[in-house]
């Protein structure tokens, strides 16, 4: 009879093809694409998952573990991967698991006179101990990746949200829109101070027309950054505090009072381009 290991090693493709037909091309991201170029890859992707999973079953086989890193590394990272739920990955995942158990059966059959009941309780253990652990690395690498894009896209939408605009000369306007966190700020300030330094920039008028609560953070950030632009020898003046935001500064005891402000940015520049 043939090992376990030929057995399964023979049936690679067939176990995709098998898959797919079966799968629920209703759900979303990757497995209810219709682009045929991406089908094919994920075929392929399944493919290469039962070429490496077989390989647990071949008493000679070396570097299983590195292999199965480099595989789950790749889908992790994955772009369609990344735009479908986890938890239809993990669904299909375990649809997966279902057809090593009936794998297993159909062997049985096949070779009812020489397989035990231990070996079919070994068999099964590996296969659910394998698939334990690939669904947990999987679900790990997944998230890691997904946070990763994530921070990645927020850092630029940071850095595309607080752009210093040069007006006219040594003039310029750094409108602040939406709300301002510790990271954020710290991104506006490095930014501001760099491009104002760079821009040789003698007047900056810093709008907060658009920023929707202005807190004791948001202040001392905004303070930090008018000081540390007087070191480079630009100075900064606000506009667009709106009267409730005012009331707000006003209750939290933030004093504006030293600093050059304007109902409007228009007016800020009205005053300046004059």
């Amino acid at each position: 009879m043939s090992s376990m290991y030929e057995f399964f090693k023979g049936r690679t493709w067939n176990l995709t093809e098998e898959w797919y037909a079966a799968l629920d091309k209703t759900q979303e991201g990757i497995y209810g694409t219709k682009n045929e170029k991406k089908i094919q890859t994920l075929k392929e992707q399944n493919h290469q998952f039962h070429v490496n999973f077989c390989e647990l079953f071949n008493e000679e086989a070396k570097d299983t573990v590195s292999k199965f890193n480099t595989w789950l590394n790749e889908i992790a990272k994955d772009q369609s991967h990344l735009n479908t739920p986890l938890d239809q990955i993990m669904g299909e995942f375990l649809n997966v698991q279902n057809q090593y158990y009936q794998l297993i059966q159909e062997y049985v059959l096949l070779n009812a006179q020489k397989a035990s009941h231990q070996q079919v309780y070994e068999w099964n253990r590996v296969i659910t101990n394998a698939f334990k652990t690939i669904l947990q690395e999987f679900s790990r690498r997944h998230l890691e990746e997904a946070e990763r894009l994530l921070k990645s896209q927020q850092e630029m939408i940071t850095e595309l949200s607080s752009p210093v605009i040069v007006i006219k000369d040594d003039i310029a306007i750094l409108p602040l829109v939406g709300d301002i966190d510790t990271y954020r700020a710290k991104v506006i300030f490095d930014k501001t101070l760099r491009q104002c330094n760079d821009g040789a920039i003698e007047h900056l008028v810093i709008d907060l027309s658009g920023v929707p609560i202005i807190d004791t953070m948001v202040a001392n950030q905004i303070f930090q950054v008018m000081s540390g632009l007087e070191l480079i020898g630009t100075k900064a003046s606000l506009s667009g505090i709106r009267p409730e935001i005012a009331q707000t500064a006003i209750q939290l005891g933030i004093n504006f009072h030293n600093i050059p402000t304007y109902s409007s940015l228009a007016h800020a520049l009205s005053t300046r381009l004059n």
